[in-house]
């Protein structure tokens, strides 16, 4: 077993969600030798050509990661050990909420962009150049917005929306443009928290109480939080005090806040470390968005494995 392989007790927790078929009417090449192979190029950023010969054709390891962030696999592998974990009641539900930015490599540009037809016979790009990069199987480009990459002050890069639990590990990840603003994903990397049960019931989705720095500091998110009856601790702007005391009594009561629930907040930051200790993740080289955010997941899925 190489360094960063999946340990006996590591294997045997996946093998029972794993897929049995490739739809092909074939076998699938062994499932432990493929996830290894995807586990060292995510923990080690090198070239899908370049991977050792002990993990199979490179081809098949590389097309069986893109199969699995397309269909959700990754997500759904993810939530099943975070269901086990959560069953064990070892899921701080204290969750804080953050974003980074990741350099984008100058491999990840390029990603071919289909045509669509239009009314009327014309042929057109895609749609949604400045759309979000969240179905989970993209139909095909889109432009570099499409595929949730961006300029920003980094130059060329994306950016990593994530939730992560009291223990530092992500519950939940999103993949935007890199000049996107993180309240405008507040809400969806919320609501991708979904934590399965066992039996029939629906999987928690609610966390006990949210952190967030300044940056999510607005109406919206703070309405949607009351509106799903979630404690919260965001500290107020400096801008937003000096207009609410301007209105004297027409301003309303300051938001409540938290200091020590805001102190756990560095859960978000750590989780963030653990993640770019992944240099697939540190880095992009991944052209597609749908590629990167599985990248990001299945980084993710080793950090919940092994904490």
């Amino acid at each position: 077993m190489g360094r960063g392989d999946l340990t006996d007790a590591e294997w045997e927790r996946l093998r029972p969600f794993l897929p049995v078929s490739n739809r092909r009417c074939g076998r699938w090449r062994d499932h432990r030798q493929v996830i290894d192979g995807i586990l060292h190029r995510v923990r080690t950023g090198v070239q899908w050509r370049d991977l050792p010969e002990r993990f199979g054709p490179w081809k098949t390891v590389y097309e069986r990661h893109r199969l699995w962030s397309a269909d959700g696999t990754w997500e759904r592998l993810l939530q099943r050990v975070q269901a086990e974990a959560d069953a064990a009641g070892e899921i701080d539900w204290d969750v804080s909420v953050d974003s980074t930015v990741v350099r984008a490599h100058q491999h990840a540009a390029g990603a071919h962009r289909t045509t669509v037809r239009l009314k009327g016979g014309h042929r057109g790009r895609t749609p949604g150049r400045d759309g979000l990069a969240e179905p989970p199987r993209p139909p095909g480009g889109g432009g570099e917005g499409g595929e949730g990459l961006g300029r920003s002050r980094g130059g060329f890069t994306t950016k990593l929306h994530l939730s992560a639990d009291g223990r530092c590990r992500p519950l939940s990840l999103v993949v935007t443009a890199g000049q996107r603003a993180d309240c405008t994903q507040f809400e969806p990397v919320l609501e991708k928290i979904r934590v399965p049960r066992p039996g029939p019931g629906r999987p928690r989705k609610k966390p006990d109480s949210v952190a967030a720095d300044k940056a999510y500091s607005n109406s919206p998110c703070r309405t949607y939080l009351r509106r799903r009856g979630i404690r919260h601790s965001i500290p107020e702007k400096t801008d937003s005090q000096a207009a609410r005391r301007r209105k004297a009594a027409r301003g309303g009561r300051p938001p409540g806040f938290d200091e020590e629930r805001y102190r756990k907040r560095n859960t978000v930051e750590r989780a963030i470390n653990r993640l770019k200790h992944a240099r697939a993740v540190a880095t992009r080289y991944d052209k597609r968005g749908y590629v990167f955010l599985g990248t990001a997941t299945a980084a993710a899925l080793a950090i919940w494995l092994r904490t």
